[in-house]
């Protein structure tokens, strides 16, 4: 059965997905029939998480949706990186949190628990399901520190002065993953600093505090006092609560050449399983231009800078879906701002037919609805291909021969994936008609002139201001609105 009792709808009998490792479509086969396993790589909660980051949460999203309205039970973990992940990801530079900490005058811990929050809000802001597990890397110490000494153990690890390494001659598939030729990665004898490696791909698994230095985050360990490398954080913490064989692994494709390939080595080593994870999924990255949308190039466009020019985060979600997660994706204010249209547009048709119904989503003729129903479907279980379903609702929305019922019965099934949370809305176009007052609207305006100017301070007046004349300002995909109380 499905994730509200109904059974899976047509067209999602048979899930593909294209898996980075093999470099093609495969089918979906859980290990645990019924059951499927997710690992997703989250933020390191060093500094804000843009919008590009947040890319990478929004088609594990889609993916979760899917496979619950299939009828499959999924475990969902998203790791937080509190900890260990270097300002060069191939092991070298120093410890990002360790740096923010140094940048800010706050605690590690501060700069952690501020930009955790932050991501978590905007995950909810675009309507991301919670994760079934969230763990964080500091919270994980002995787990790393089992699987370094499983590695040490087996053969795999060398020590030299900073810390704990991993020997990428040991393991034959290394390069496997991405594709790498390591001949083009080999040093003239031992490479200088990091210090005696023994190859340019060899990683930290466990780092020691320099001699004279104290840091905020270390932990005793049997190489001395120090912090886990980013690597080993993801496969401790995954084979934590997904067991030593998973099925699905998610993340942006920056992380396939090292810290996914470095995940595959160590786990692979450690268990003695192949392969560790049976599909790896992987976005490609949001360009603004012709750069990609990262903190290091000092671009940091967040959930808030769409806020604060007037548009609706859900826009950003329903903009997400016009391309496929593995296609780069252009992002303009101007092309958000126009999936926000579209998305209003896609609510108030949503919301007349549920209401012209009486909210009863089981209505509707299986002759018109079930060819819909099929298509939207097949469309998401084929590498969740949402423009394609994207399509199929706006047949819906425009097919003159369907009822309302017709299309209510269709809407509030898609959007178990779309996630617009079609069932509560309010008809935005009927919102904007709800107030009329010449002196109100002035205010509100006032508001979102402040709003673009970052102002909050007069912006969150105006609003309080209009509150206690029980004015309720209403924030929706086509611009604020406001209504009496």
């Amino acid at each position: 059965m499905s994730d509200d009792g109904r059974r899976p709808p047509p067209g999602l009998e048979d899930i593909r997905l294209h898996d980075t490792r093999r470099r093609r479509l495969v089918p979906l086969e859980p290990l645990v029939p019924g059951h499927v396993g997710i690992y997703t790589c989250g933020p390191t909660v060093y500094a804000p998480q843009t919008l590009g980051n947040m890319r990478s949460q929004l088609y594990p999203d889609l993916l979760r949706r899917v496979l619950r309205a299939a009828g499959l039970d999924v475990l969902h973990v998203v790791n937080i990186t509190d900890v260990g992940h270097l300002t060069d990801d191939a092991s070298a530079g120093d410890d990002k949190m360790e740096e923010a900490a140094r940048r800010t005058g706050q605690s590690a811990a501060e700069i952690a628990a501020h930009w955790t929050q932050q991501w978590l809000t905007d995950r909810r802001r675009l309507a991301c399901c919670e994760p079934d597990v969230l763990p964080r890397a500091a919270d994980h110490i002995p787990e790393q520190i089992a699987l370094v000494r499983t590695l040490e153990a087996k053969g795999h690890t060398y020590v030299i002065d900073d810390g704990v390494y991993f020997d990428v001659a040991t393991f034959d598939r290394y390069a496997e993953f991405a594709g790498l030729d390591l001949d083009e990665l080999e040093a003239t004898g031992r490479v200088e600093n990091v210090d005696a490696k023994r190859h340019p791909a060899d990683f930290a698994l466990w780092k020691r505090t320099p001699p004279g230095v104290r840091r905020q985050q270390e932990w005793d360990s049997p190489w001395g006092r120090g912090f886990p490398g980013w690597h080993i954080e993801c496969s401790a913490m995954s084979t934590r609560y997904l067991g030593t064989r998973f099925d699905i692994h998610t993340g942006g494709v920056d992380h396939i050449r090292v810290h996914h390939t470095n995940e595959v080595a160590q786990s692979e080593s450690a268990y003695d399983v192949h392969p560790w994870v049976s599909i790896w999924l992987h976005n490609e990255f949001l360009e603004l231009g012709s750069v990609k949308i990262s903190k290091s190039k000092g671009h940091v466009l967040v959930v808030d800078s769409l806020v604060e020019r007037g548009i609706e985060p859900l826009a950003f979600r329903y903009f997400f879906f016009q391309a496929h997660y593995r296609q780069q994706q252009a992002f303009s204010f101007e092309a958000v701002e126009a999936a926000g249209t579209a998305l209003r547009r896609l609510v108030h048709h949503a919301v007349v037919a549920r209401e012209a119904v009486g909210g009863d989503p089981t209505g509707g003729d299986p002759g018109r609805c079930d060819p819909r129903r099929r298509s939207f479907w097949s469309a998401l279980a084929d590498d969740l291909n949402a423009p394609r379903a994207l399509t199929v609702v706006w047949d819906v929305i425009r097919g003159a021969e369907l009822t309302a019922a017709d299309r209510w019965s269709l809407l509030a099934d898609f959007d178990r994936a779309l996630g617009f949370g079609l069932a509560e809305a309010t008809d935005p176009e009927a919102a904007t008609a709800a107030g009329s007052d010449p002196r109100v609207d002035g205010l509100l305006a006032e508001r979102e002139a402040a709003r673009r100017t970052r102002d909050f301070t007069t912006a969150d007046r105006i609003r309080d201001d209009l509150a206690a004349e029980g004015i309720e300002v209403v924030d929706t995909p086509a611009g604020p609105t406001w209504r009496r109380r």
